[in-house]
């Protein structure tokens, strides 16, 4: 299970947070001129927080076992006071603000000039219950990725060569994966390469990423001619399964997709709390290669 100092790691850093985030959210509140009670809650935020990210790195696969029968029986020390579990759901959800802030400003990685980009289908149900779905009704739309037709969301991450998340978005299953690279806020912190798959071939992309300072590098498809692409760029793109990679342990060790949500809320909060908890995996994929320069040319390995 969870060791003592990670659980340790993970709450000092989110209670960090917390206080900042605190006394910024109340200078920021505005006044209805009446006196109003501030009762302080059974649990803090960073509590709640913390129970809710260490979920995802537990291998729980129900999160009423993990709190009833793993924090409220073995985690007494560490969460002395803790409230009921359907109390619990509540304040997790209606701590969701505070829990995206901190992933924005806490857990993503330092862009190194190399960086990857893909979108994976995040589903809500089984395709066969999509016409059953009263959840995500309205909500969630039907796409189709390279492993057939979903119903749900897309995930779309952007990591460096260390494996580190540099942001993410999600929209709807029937967005294009080009879409989310034409808002500027998703792109502002990426500067130099940015290695993607064929699904984000376009001049019109390529050329408006270009103006502002990045380069986006792609493979090319069958019937298109062949192009001049540098040795590091023909081996980085072979790379690329990194990001697929963190796809993986996001879906599968972090617990990013499953269908037993019961509101919308609780289905970003469960989102989110995953990329937090995959930050704080000591080892994440990586690439690791060395240049050496000659006056001839440039060898890489």
């Amino acid at each position: 299970m969870i060791s003592t100092d990670k659980i340790t790691t993970i709450f000092c850093s989110i209670d960090d947070f917390c206080l900042v985030f605190e006394s910024a959210l109340k200078k920021k509140q505005l006044s209805t001129g009446k006196k109003t009670r501030n009762r302080k809650f059974k649990m803090s935020t960073s509590e709640i927080l913390t129970i809710t990210v260490l979920f995802h790195l537990s291998g729980y696969r129900n999160f009423k076992h993990f709190y009833i029968f793993y924090v409220q029986k073995h985690l007494t020390q560490e969460f002395p006071e803790t409230v009921s579990y359907n109390r619990f759901t509540e304040l997790m959800q209606s701590n969701m603000l505070p829990l995206t802030l901190y992933m924005k400003t806490c857990c993503l990685g330092n862009c190194t000039g190399i960086s990857f980009i893909d979108s994976t289908p995040i589903r809500v149900c089984n395709k066969k219950r999509i016409s059953r779905n009263k959840v995500f009704k309205g909500i969630a739309t039907i796409g189709k990725s390279t492993m057939g037709w979903f119903y749900g969301f897309k995930l779309h991450i952007i990591v460096n060569d260390k494996g580190e998340l540099l942001d993410f978005i999600i929209s709807q299953a029937n967005m294009d994966d080009r879409t989310p690279l034409k808002q500027e806020n998703f792109l502002k912190k990426i500067v130099g390469k940015l290695y993607a798959d064929k699904g984000y071939i376009s001049k019109e992309l390529s050329s408006l990423l270009f103006d502002q300072g990045l380069h986006l590098v792609t493979g090319i498809r069958n019937n298109m001619k062949n192009v001049l692409m540098t040795m590091k760029d023909k081996i980085l793109l072979r790379k690329r399964s990194v990001i697929e990679t963190i796809n993986d342990q996001l879906k599968n060790i972090a617990q990013a997709e499953h269908s037993r949500h019961r509101s919308f809320g609780n289905f970003i909060t469960n989102l989110v709390a995953s990329l937090i908890a995959y930050s704080f995996q000591e080892k994440k994929p990586c690439i690791k290669f060395e240049t050496k320069k000659t006056n001839q040319l440039v060898l890489f390995f």
